[in-house]
């Protein structure tokens, strides 16, 4: 297929591009380079513009004739979210409105959605674990934002039986690609295992735990860490779910098991052979105490196979790619 990626110069994004375009699929990437690289786009055509321009996003689709939207573009700042929800308003759900109206005008039928486990917000479940099924009840604009698209995609299946689209919720995404190709290059990252292990090669010269007065049971916040390429091969799936006309859904995208920030330290510094230094801060403001994935459907439906289950091998990617850049 021919597919628009947008955010597709961004970490997730690049990362899926390139699976997108081993597999044969024709892409194009639309990138406006605030947090996106040129040089990350390994495959397919590199358009820099805005979302926020619709007569530049009408005279692309005019022009490129796409069959799918694969939509990573947007805010992901939980704390940035509270202090600026205007912005992710814009960014994530205005924005995506207007990309979602542009494909019905084109007839694109088949989008993917990069949503979050935010939309979760603090989990019923006393163990953090969420299904697609659970209640949702975001706690940050962040988190709201991609809910309302959520929404708006929803809607447009009822009223388009046509359109069909999936809503990955994403855990952590962590790790770089495996031959060293591609990673994390965001200066402003909140990422955990991104800055501990730039901490870990003095780039910074400390670290900061947010909190360790979590119900966990040393504190601190327990995440479900995925590997950056095992997301893209999702995506891969995904789209190719909908290309037999799968029928609209949405997954989670974990592992099913969670690591608190003070053993993802340790794991870190073990890989690492580093004693780096590390300092207690207050909670931020959005954070859950714990979320972790319950995978089985997107392994059922779209016969979704992880690789890369292994925290060990994801921060050895982190840290090789950190060296590089």
């Amino acid at each position: 297929m021919k597919v628009l990626v947008t955010g597709g110069a961004g970490y997730i994004g690049s990362h899926v591009n390139r699976i997108l375009a081993n597999a044969d699929h024709e892409t194009v990437v639309l990138d406006n380079l605030s947090t996106g690289r040129r040089e990350m786009v390994l495959a397919g055509k590199l358009v820099v513009g805005d979302l926020s321009d619709q007569n530049f996003v009408t005279n692309l689709f005019e022009r490129e004739r796409f069959e799918a939207v694969l939509h990573f573009a947007g805010s992901i700042i939980v704390p940035e979210s509270v202090k600026e929800p205007i912005k992710y308003y814009k960014n994530n759900t205005q924005n995506a409105m207007d990309l979602i109206r542009t494909c019905q005008k084109f007839k694109v039928n088949k989008f993917i959605f990069s949503s979050t486990a935010a939309v979760y917000g603090i989990p019923e479940d006393q163990a953090g674990i969420c299904t697609e099924t659970s209640p949702l009840s975001p706690i940050n604009p962040y988190g709201r934002s991609k809910l309302m698209t959520e929404w708006m995609l929803e809607d447009m299946t009822v009223a388009n039986p046509n359109f069909n689209y999936v809503a990955l919720r994403y855990f952590n995404v962590a790790g770089a690609a495996v031959d060293g190709k591609l990673g994390q290059c965001s200066p402003f990252s909140t990422h955990l295992i991104k800055i501990t292990c730039e901490t870990a090669l003095g780039k910074r010269k400390s670290m900061t735990v947010f909190g360790d007065d979590y119900a966990t049971p040393d504190g601190t916040c327990i995440r479900d860490y995925i590997h950056v390429e095992d997301l893209a091969q999702a995506h891969l799936d995904a789209l190719n779910y909908l290309g037999k006309d799968g029928k609209s859904t949405v997954a989670n995208c974990g592992y099913g098991h969670g690591t608190s920030v003070k053993e993802i330290i340790e794991i870190v510094r073990k890989v690492s052979g580093v004693d780096f230094k590390v300092e207690q801060g207050p909670r931020r403001d959005g954070d859950s105490p714990n979320l972790i994935a319950k995978s089985e459907k997107i392994k059922k439906l779209f016969a979704w196979v992880p690789r890369h289950d292994n925290l060990e091998l994801i921060v050895k990617t982190a840290l090789e790619w950190e060296r590089k850049l």
